[in-house]
């Protein structure tokens, strides 16, 4: 076997796939020194020939120095069974202890395996059965003469319970970049006020839904990172969008420090009226100022037993992530400040500094309850005002890699290389998302306590969440550092565990799934979603067969279908090519402005063709809101149980929230909501609004002109 064919071997071994199928059906190679780059990024030697030789010996001695496995994840029903390891001859006793403390039994099996001689020591291996267990979080104890271990044990569910709810009718909804979306009480920015507010406004309309951006922590003081996709953390949640008028304590502020809150309110009204940039950091640092004053304010015996409790119920996950948030306010983001100051959470320096900052970090717990508090009223308000699901939370894919997610979950997180994706038809040259993958092998070892947290978070005041990416649960493309992202390569994770740990907190939580699986993928891994009661994501652009749009009879049940998405331009944007021309603008576009924009056209028309064929548009109209209407008509005609309708396409918005491949080139998520003629809409303006009540009446199948 050649050198090359040994490191391949290797690579497979440790899930690294080393040829992939991309965009257009090609088949590529990943280079050797992709490999070895993404083998070291997983601790494995890979550097020369020997080391390679001497990884894959050490790779299949590596269970045997283990007397558990790392984890166990398993499907509610299954036969499943796992191997205990102890020095040949020794006994061992194994047991589980459940979720709610019962003991019970494991039973050992008449399995004979040969031991196995792992440094300089002759190993033995017993199998036994994993007991029938509820859904839930169990441990598995083992113990052999003076030596116990344990191992997680997840039993998850085979279906999440709330997809057959959602097959029952169809159900649609609003989806709203929330940060944009202001009011005339809004500081500039949109917040958890004017979510409850927009959410009321959706039922109202008949809407079970408001589906929103991530709105995951970013850094704790300006400048504020403007991506709610590359959030500092997904376990925790952004103060910026905190209503200050909401916060109880506000109330019984001095005078003088009333007045100071008074005065960045009426200056903050004068932000909410302007239509082209948003500014998150002029607003932040007004937020901050007044929350500063508001956390000296006493909380009552109430309040505080209930701020208390929330503290209690955050552990150690909220007091590190309080304690990164006060060392940023004092490091901010210098690397090498950090790496010589405060390496860790648990080095020994980091330690008198979190007695040092003992106010700081309460300041910040005070900020994730305040959050909390306001989170549940949105919920609560979604669904007292009828709403049959509520607020959908965004999962985003990833965190930044010198947040704090990054700091404080060490190698949880790889090192030295980045996700990202391969080339595709809107982005020719692949994708840098700048985010540290999971490291599937310590995320095992770490019983999958943080992607459970993550998913927590995310499920704790929602009636549903949506997992940007999905297909990261099956695989992520790793970009070495340095490297193009043409030039990465695919490490694939354990899908059964994560899908399942995903579906069991869902199922906790009554809420619903929906998967965003566009892009590059293996044709297999949305009929395992669906099985498992993942909802898929379609968007009408892009249901096409060849040349062709497909009709919305041949869509998937369990999925969420709209026209568009934050990723393209406004369906009236788009229906007039702006972005082949934002493309062209930002030097984005390898072909001819000119030939792209005839294909674009092409491509409209043929949608607008479909929907003329189906007797929702008449033949050779031209009007752009009866357009937008008529393909939200089409999408209706779709078996979809959910049908999500973005707010920029109600107002008539043409402008992009996003495009992608840029960072400072566009304003990217710094666009507010205006309408068609750049006039900002703000969430009052919502209320009796004939756009909304358009394209309700067009989702929800009702012909009946609007009054």
């Amino acid at each position: 076997m050649t050198s090359s064919a040994k490191l391949r071997e290797l690579a497979g071994k440790h899930g690294i796939t080393t040829t992939y199928t991309g965009w257009g059906g090609r088949d590529h190679d990943v280079s050797d020194e992709t490999l070895r780059r993404v083998l070291a990024a997983l601790d494995v030697p890979a550097g020369t020939d020997d080391e390679v030789v001497a990884s894959l010996a050490d790779f299949d001695d590596r269970p045997w120095r283990c007397m558990l496995p790392p984890a166990l994840v398993v499907v509610e029903g299954d036969d499943r069974t796992f191997p205990v390891h102890v020095p040949h001859g020794d006994p061992v006793s194994v047991w589980v202890v459940a979720e709610d403390g019962a003991e019970v039994d494991v039973e050992q099996l008449d399995v004979w395996v040969d031991p196995r001689t792992v440094d300089g020591r002759l190993v033995g291996r017993a199998t036994f059965a994993v007991p029938r267990l509820p859904l839930g979080w169990h441990v598995v104890h083992a113990r052999s003469n003076d030596i116990e271990t344990t191992a997680v044990l997840v039993v998850t569910p085979r279906r999440l319970s709330t997809a057959d709810r959602l097959l029952e009718k169809k159900r649609w909804g609003l989806a709203a970049q929330i940060y944009s979306v202001r009011s005339r009480r809004s500081w500039g920015i949109g917040d958890f006020a004017d979510l409850a507010d927009l959410a009321a406004i959706t039922a109202g309309y008949g809407g079970d839904f408001v589906l929103i951006n991530p709105v995951h922590a970013a850094e704790p003081v300006p400048p504020h990172e403007p991506s709610p996709y590359l959030p500092s953390s997904r376990r925790f949640v952004d103060p910026l969008y905190l209503r200050i008028e909401d916060i109880p304590e506000a109330a019984y502020l001095p005078a003088k420090h009333r007045k100071e809150l008074d005065e960045h309110a009426q200056r903050a009204v004068k932000a909410n009226r302007k239509a082209r940039r948003l500014d998150r950091d002029a607003t932040f640092r007004a937020k901050l100022d007044v929350l500063e004053r508001v956390y000296r304010v006493p909380l009552g015996p109430a309040r505080r037993a209930r701020y208390e409790a929330f503290c209690a119920e955050g552990g150690q996950a909220l007091d590190d992530f309080a304690l990164w948030c006060a060392l940023y306010e004092k490091l901010g983001d210098r690397a090498d400040r950090w790496a010589s100051r405060a390496p860790s959470p648990d080095d020994p320096k980091v330690a008198r500094l979190r007695e040092r900052l003992a106010s700081r970090i309460d300041f910040h717990r005070w900020l994730q309850w305040l959050c909390d508090e306001q989170l549940a009223n949105a919920q609560t308000a979604s669904l007292a005002a009828g709403s049959d699901i509520g607020i959908v939370h965004d999962l985003a894919v990833g965190v930044g890699p010198h947040g704090a997610d990054a700091w404080t979950l060490g190698d949880a997180l790889a090192s030295g290389v980045t996700v990202g994706a391969p080339a595709d038809d809107f982005n020719r040259n692949g994708q840098n998302w700048n985010q540290p993958p999971w490291r599937p092998d310590r995320l095992a070892e770490l019983g999958y306590i943080p992607f459970r947290d993550v998913v927590r978070s995310a499920l704790r005041h929602a009636g549903g969440v949506r997992a940007d990416h999905i297909l990261g649960l099956f695989r992520t493309w790793w970009v070495p550092e340095g490297m193009s992202p043409a030039d990465g390569a695919y490490v694939r994770s354990d899908h059964e565990a994560l899908v399942g740990i995903l579906a069991l907190e869902a199922h906790r939580a009554g809420a619903v799934v929906v998967g965003e699986d566009l892009g590059v993928f293996e044709e297999w891994v949305q009929e395992y979603l669906a099985e498992r009661g993942i909802a898929g994501t379609s968007i009408l652009w892009f249901e096409r067969d060849e040349d062709s749009p497909r009709g919305p009879e041949t869509y998937r049940s369990l999925c969420l279908t709209s026209v568009t998405t934050h990723d393209l331009a406004p369906t009236a944007g788009y229906l007039a090519g702006d972005h082949i021309r934002l493309r062209s603008e930002l030097g984005l576009l390898e072909g001819d402005l000119d030939a792209e924009l005839t294909d674009a056209a092409a491509e409209r028309d043929s949608v607008l063709a479909l929907a003329v064929e189906r007797g929702l548009l008449d033949e050779g109209e031209t009007d752009v809101d009866r357009q937008v209407e008529a393909l939200h008509r089409l999408i209706a005609a779709s078996p979809s149980a959910l049908l999500g309708v973005s707010l920029a396409d109600v107002t008539g918005e043409r402008r992009s929230q996003n495009q992608p491949g840029t960072v400072d080139e566009y304003p990217n998520w710094r666009v507010p909501l205006a309408d068609a003629r750049g006039k900002v809409v703000l969430v009052e303006d919502l209320v009796d609004h004939d756009g909304f009540a358009r394209l309700a009446r067009a989702v929800s199948g009702d012909t009946s002109p609007v009054e």
